[in-house]
């Protein structure tokens, strides 16, 4: 066994992924803090937050109540039951931080097949490399090559229950293999971390006059990634994975018999413990938790905790609510399409620095003839092109088979 890969090997690999998840952690400032304390919501693969499709990602990640698409299983199983074709599948390439690393990337494969007028069942398989590590004995001697992976697979099952009202459920298997079994430096094997998850998913949407023309307004709820911890040996703690809560709205208007536009929001919250501020007791003989709360065992009632867990300010400078505010990011987008083939995006993403400092513009085309659908997405982030987000380039290959019989 290789004796040079340390315990901490592993905490350096899950840092990076945080650092995935945080986008531009290592570059925030004291003032763009605002007094708040640097307390980052940690999770294990953190690949599952990662918007993996070019439109979504093309108006700020949004998608809990954008029009239902082939890749609606990340953003809300619930809108699949409205899609109007038979069914159809989509591949979307991701090269990830490509300003740290140059061979990090996420791939996407999802699809859809309807059943019936109300029922549709969907899949997705999402992978995720973090590129190649090179491996050492203890005494520093090359010892080969490895190459960390990530993958998630599920499949899903969405219904209407009125005209206007659909849910859906998604079961998900995770595996995140980040040492290939080697072995730490006092002698314990790792091994790869195993998860399993669901998501439950809501949409509404209904048409609407407006003046002369017509429109449709949309909500949706999601809640994704519903599952068990993550430990990469047998005697480490669990490291919870990304739980979350997204909901939005969306309101689009024909704007004549070619041109449209969509506006969307969306909120996004980690349904995970924040972690709590930790110190000595009285006699500095233990190590106490002085602001916030311990992490529960239960991954549901640590969901529940998660709304009111944050450790505040010191001293009282700003209160659990105002931490817990902090936690929520939210999206903003816009998709103009003209005749309904040629499509225009836009969008903006805003996380508080203290909770990982992910701001970001994106832009985004895409086109559709007939069956066929390919869409671009780029992100511009606001704190510089020296952000590791710099240069991040979606692409998405789509297609509907709308003239399929069943």
């Amino acid at each position: 066994m290789l004796q040079g890969l340390h315990r901490g090997f592993i905490g350096v690999l899950t840092g990076m992924l945080i650092l995935v998840s945080a986008g531009t952690k290592a570059q925030i400032t004291t003032g763009e803090l605002g007094g708040a304390e640097l307390n980052a919501i940690q999770t294990a693969v953190p690949f599952l937050s990662i918007a993996p499709d070019s439109r979504g990602g093309g108006m700020g990640d949004v998608g809990v109540a954008s029009t239902p698409d082939v890749n609606s299983q990340h953003w809300n199983i619930g809108k699949y039951a409205f899609l109007d074709s038979k069914g159809g599948f989509a591949i979307s390439y991701t090269p990830w931080l490509r300003n740290l690393i140059p061979d990090i990337n996420l791939a996407y494969l999802t699809g859809f097949f309807r059943i019936d007028e109300q029922q549709v069942i969907s899949t997705s398989l999402r992978y995720f490399s973090l590129g190649n590590i090179t491996f050492t004995n203890i005494d520093g001697s090359f010892a080969g090559q490895y190459n960390p992976n990530e993958f998630a697979v599920d499949a899903g099952y969405s219904r209407l229950f009125t005209d206007n009202f659909s849910g859906g459920i998604a079961f998900r298997f995770i595996r995140s293999d980040l040492t290939s079994g080697q072995a730490t430096s006092d002698g314990q094997d790792t091994k790869a971390g195993i998860s399993f998850a669901a998501d439950l998913g809501f949409y509404y949407q209904n048409e609407v006059n407006v003046g002369e023309s017509d429109g449709e307004w949309a909500a949706g709820i999601s809640l994704t990634n519903m599952g068990t911890p993550i430990s990469y040996t047998v005697d480490a703690d669990k490291t919870p994975i990304p739980t979350n809560m997204r909901i939005g709205g969306r309101f689009s208007y024909n704007i004549d018999e070619y041109n449209s536009v969509a506006f969307h929001a969306d909120l996004n919250k980690l349904l995970v413990p924040t972690p709590p501020v930790k110190g000595f007791n009285e006699d500095s003989t233990d190590v106490v938790v002085v602001r916030g709360k311990e992490p529960p065992g239960s991954t549901v009632l640590g969901m529940v905790q998660s709304f009111y867990d944050a450790p505040g300010g010191e001293n009282g400078s700003y209160s659990t609510f105002t931490e817990e505010i902090r936690e929520i990011a939210f999206s903003l987008g816009v998709e103009y399409w003209y005749r309904d083939q040629f499509a225009v995006r836009t969008g903006y993403f805003h996380e508080h620095a203290s909770k990982g400092n992910r701001k970001y513009f994106t832009v985004g085309v895409g086109m559709k003839l007939n069956v066929f659908a390919l869409d671009f997405a780029y992100l511009v982030p606001t704190n510089g092109q020296s952000s590791p987000l710099a240069n991040t380039l979606r692409f998405t290959l789509g297609f509907n088979f709308a003239d399929l019989d069943l």
